[in-house]
């Protein structure tokens, strides 16, 4: 965090780049760049050492023997050993310890192999676990069966030691570094949040636009990987604000033409703070068209009609309404009856996608519609249908109250 602050400090201090989009990170943006880069990252989290601790290894085996072997071969390494004799008690483990790779007989006692691998990757607390199936049993069907099932390495007994060792501690340097791309991206929403924070009128906007984004995703019927974007760009879509000096961020007048350009500014700024991980470039039009208008007049690209990415136009919306419904020290807050009014006279004035808006006002006058909405976000206990929305959803959630302590 001490970290975080003094990048804080530095964008503070720097001189505000005109609006523009260049191809390069501008000064104000390499303090962000530099978070996110491999200088950045712990080394030991890209595997280049061991100093953090040993790597923890569950292994699922019904016979002993086979577990003793295993344990031989990589007793060299700086790893901790787990052993279960089944799946059940394989998940005992799993839900007090934290593990960093399993090798599983491709049979364990108490249940079928492939089930195994499916509900390891499947619950949000062991999908990004690597498993690797040890198995005496040949055949091509077995092993794209295995790995269909979400095994990520095979091999076939008799074992070699040095290609287990080898395929051990590949696995394990590719979940480090799985690992420090998180820990990036936690840094990212930590900040999304803080600059959140930084206004105290806007309460839990972010989290509130989230939900209403992915509600209309899910009116649109859009795929999970849409409805995840959705909700990232709900928190990330104003990061930009943290390049934006106070003095305008939160000035009561009104905006004067160069003071409106630094403003405007937000949207490429944050895209750019963004675009050093690969896993948001689903999110980065949303960040940086989210202030685009249906007919061309918005910013800061001027696009126009379908040209505006469809994330944008929908996180627009959601953000339109939440303002106009959010109390404000210069505004009281407008019913949601108002706000849906107000929504489709910019519509007629060629703001905003018509068809969009009319399924947007139409769900927001469905009854149980504030109901749905909130359960979008709320982490439950039990298996979801969507896996990775239900694990985004819980990780933001909880940080969000760390940060709030």
């Amino acid at each position: 965090m001490e970290r975080l602050s003094n990048n804080l400090t530095a964008i503070n201090r720097v001189e505000i780049t005109p609006a523009g989009a260049p191809d390069a990170c501008p000064p104000c943006e390499l303090a962000f760049c530099g978070l996110l880069s491999d200088a950045a990252v712990p080394r030991v989290l890209l595997g280049e050492s061991e100093s953090l601790g040993r790597a923890t290894i569950l292994l699922v085996d019904r016979a002993e023997i086979n577990r003793q072997l295993i344990k031989g071969i990589l007793k060299a390494g700086p790893y901790r050993m787990l052993e279960a004799r089944d799946p059940q008690s394989a998940f005992e483990i799993l839900e007090r310890e934290p593990v960093d790779l399993i090798v599983a007989d491709m049979m364990p006692a108490g249940g079928d192999g492939l089930d195994f691998c499916r509900r390891l990757k499947s619950h949000r607390r062991t999908r990004l676990i690597p498993i690797l199936i040890i198995t005496s049993v040949q055949g091509f069907d077995n092993e794209v069966a295995y790995l269909d099932s979400g095994a990520d390495e095979f091999l076939i007994k008799p074992l070699q030691p040095a290609i287990v060792r080898t395929r051990v501690k590949t696995m394990l340097r590719n979940k480090r570094v799985v690992d420090s791309l998180e820990e990036a991206e936690s840094i990212l929403f930590a900040l999304a949040v803080t600059v959140e924070q930084r206004d105290r009128e806007t309460g839990n906007h972010c989290q509130r636009l989230a939900a209403l984004s992915v509600a209309l995703g899910k009116a649109l019927g859009l795929p999970s990987d849409d409805l995840i974007a959705l909700y990232r760009g709900g928190y990330l879509h104003d990061i930009g604000k943290v390049a934006v000096p106070d003095a305008i961020l939160f000035k009561r007048g009104i905006l004067n033409e160069e003071e409106w350009s630094v403003m405007r500014s937000h949207t490429w700024k944050g895209e750019q703070i963004c675009c050093p991980m690969r896993s948001l470039k689903p999110v980065l039009p949303i960040i940086r068209n989210h202030h685009e208008r249906w007919d061309g007049t918005g910013y800061p690209d001027g696009l126009a009609g379908e040209a505006i990415p469809l994330l944008a136009r929908i996180l627009q919306l959601a953000d339109i309404y939440d303002a106009l419904t959010s109390r404000r020290s210069y505004k009281s807050a407008y019913t949601p009856e108002e706000a849906v009014a107000m929504i489709e006279k910019e519509a007629e004035m060629g703001w905003r996608d018509p068809e969009l808006v009319s399924v947007f006002c139409e769900m927001v006058r469905e009854p149980n519609f504030v109901t749905q909405s909130a359960a979008l976000f709320a982490a439950g206990e039990g298996e979801t249908e969507n896996a990775a929305l239900q694990s985004m959803l819980e990780s933001l959630a909880r940080m969000s109250r760390e940060l709030l302590k």
